[in-house]
């Protein structure tokens, strides 16, 4: 799992509606996505992703990403911006 890289970076978007906008805006590299997060976020996250060259790092729990952000709380999503 990536997510070291994560914790290291300092261009991180932490949200789903932050991290959408910056898919659509193509400015990601990389999305984590929560395995426990719900259906529908991860669904479009993905939908998002679909076509794109964005790689996509499944973490397994909401509160290992959040930890993996530096946060105290948990994140369904993450990503990594491109540069």
């Amino acid at each position: 799992m990536d997510v070291e890289r994560l914790r290291s970076s300092k261009k991180k978007i932490i949200g789903l509606k932050q991290t959408i906008k910056a898919i659509k805006n193509d400015s990601v590299d990389v999305v984590y996505i929560a395995n426990d997060a719900e259906e529908p976020i991860k669904n479009s996250i993905l939908e998002e992703c679909r076509g794109k060259d964005i790689q996509i790092v499944q973490v397994d729990t909401m509160k290992k990403l959040g930890e993996a952000c530096g946060i105290d709380v948990n994140a369904s999503c993450a990503s990594l911006l491109k540069g």
